[in-house]
């Protein structure tokens, strides 16, 4: 029987055929799904200061388009108009230990991955309009109906509307259209254009997205890196110097050289890891880690293991491994340690369940625990 919410094709038809390649409609995805989180509490989260939400109203005819920030009042509810209205608020898995535990049911997709859990509310005809984005996503439905208009691929030169706060194709003709009911997910690759909008009230849409950095970010986040590695001293050298006919040649020995000295910088497999693993685990707000991390005795923390008292990750926190040559380096919301031969088992173990119970009380293992517990990236579930 397939878990996974891909309906009746597997994980290795999905990855081959559909990842990053095209769209996937799978109808009842979630079968009598019962959304984690309430339109109530949608709105409330809307209330709060450090949580991320926006409201988008349109005209009847889509010619005007507005755009508000949250934090929001709660009096603004009941002065929004019956039709063409949404709210959206960001990264509700970092906040919620549901919305968290919702969004555990997508690891097939590596979590280093995964960018966070955006619920959408949307009155009869609200939506953001015709747009792209560069990561991919999943889009459950989890109440009412929203009908999705999907169709070509876009990019950064493809035309755009200059007179709206959102960013919205110009022009749009969809090439396919479905109506999703609760339950029902559909796929979407990064740059595939899509539309979306409430058919009716109730319309409550989760969007969980994959994120992936631009070359840009890489070529920024390596040049910070090899500065970090390389000293004053380390120069451009031609010891092998020929005599040219025109000094203003720059030759291709000269090229070559360089070519050399870039290679020396990136043959560091173990380097590059660990930059790439502090990349991708920087937490999206790491005001959470701050409020949550405590420190705890080595023997306080032997007390919760032989009390059996489950660790949960903290909403939000990145954490990933990276294996090599017998070496295991975990990372833990930007930060790294290196491993113990005896904390592998459990560093694996952290980076691939949300919670996790009856943990052996081995020094090791405190000793992990108190690192990742100081910053905030896991906490005991004692109630």
């Amino acid at each position: 029987m397939n878990t996974l919410p891909l309906g009746d094709i597997s994980l290795e038809v999905f990855l081959r055929d559909y990842w990053q390649k095209k769209p996937l409609l799978i109808r009842n995805a979630f079968p009598d799904f019962v959304p984690p989180v309430s339109a109530e509490e949608l709105a409330g989260l809307a209330l709060e200061e450090e949580i991320e939400s926006r409201l988008i109203t349109q005209s009847d005819d889509g010619a005007d388009w507005q755009l508000q920030h949250g934090p929001f009042e709660e009096e603004i509810f009941s002065t929004l108009p019956e039709k063409n209205w949404t709210l959206l608020v960001q990264s509700v898995d970092h906040w919620l230990p549901e919305a968290a535990e919702f969004v555990s049911q997508f690891n097939f997709i590596p979590s280093w991955r995964l960018d966070d859990l955006m619920i959408s509310y949307a009155a009869d005809g609200g939506g953001v309009g015709p747009h792209y984005d560069n990561y991919d996503v999943f889009l459950v439905q989890a109440s009412g109906t929203r009908r999705w208009e999907v169709g070509g691929i876009y990019g950064e030169d493809s035309p755009r509307r200059p007179d709206t706060p959102v960013m919205i194709l110009p022009e749009w003709q969809p090439e396919e259209s479905w109506d999703l009911n609760p339950g029902d997910m559909l796929y979407l690759p990064p740059r595939v254009g899509h539309n979306g909008y409430g058919v009716g009230d109730d319309c409550m849409t989760y969007s969980i997205g994959f994120r992936a950095p631009s070359h840009q970010e890489i070529f920024e986040g390596l040049a910070n890196q090899v500065t970090a590695l390389s000293k004053a001293e380390d120069r451009y050298s031609d010891p092998g110097l020929k005599a040219q006919s025109n000094p203003g040649e720059i030759t291709p020995a000269a090229i070559q050289q360089v070519t050399e000295i870039l290679n020396s910088y990136l043959n560091h497999p173990g380097e590059l890891a660990k930059w790439f693993g502090q990349l991708m685990t920087e937490p999206k707000n790491p005001e959470q880690n701050i409020d949550q991390n405590i420190e705890m005795t080595p023997d306080q923390i032997r007390d919760f293991l032989k009390n059996q008292v489950p660790i949960s990750r903290t909403e939000g926190s990145r954490l990933a491994f990276h294996q090599r040559d017998g070496n295991m380096v975990l990372f833990y919301d930007g930060e790294v340690h290196n491993c113990s031969d005896p904390q592998h088992e459990l560093a694996q173990q952290l980076c691939g369940e949300l919670y996790l119970e009856q943990i052996e009380p081995t020094e090791e293992n405190i000793k992990l625990l108190g690192i990742l517990l100081k910053q905030g990236s896991i906490y005991f579930l004692d109630d």
